[in-house]
């Protein structure tokens, strides 16, 4: 793979991430890494669904930010609740 490919795939993976963050409503305590990663996977597993179903780009990429949007709830629901409370 080409590095131009990784760098793209980076830049994707943002994208995608923050506007899965912006589509869930609450604060979410995770940090950039974590929207990139998450943003990188609902990235990679909504462009598979996509492609195996034969979607076009916009069918394909509103199914990576609704699968991104589920991680982001999920982790912000995990991670609130392993940290520990205030007083």
């Amino acid at each position: 793979m080409e590095i131009t490919g990784v760098l793209s795939g980076l830049l994707v993976g943002v994208v995608i991430g923050l506007i899965a963050r912006i589509i869930v409503p609450s604060m979410q305590p995770i940090g950039c890494l974590m929207t990139i990663i998450i943003g990188i996977i609902g990235g990679g597993a909504g462009a598979w669904i996509g492609n195996d179903q034969g979607w076009g780009f916009w069918a394909t990429f509103v199914v990576q930010i609704f699968i991104a949007a589920i991680l982001v709830a999920i982790m912000a629901a995990l991670l609130r609740r392993s940290s520990p409370s205030g007083p």
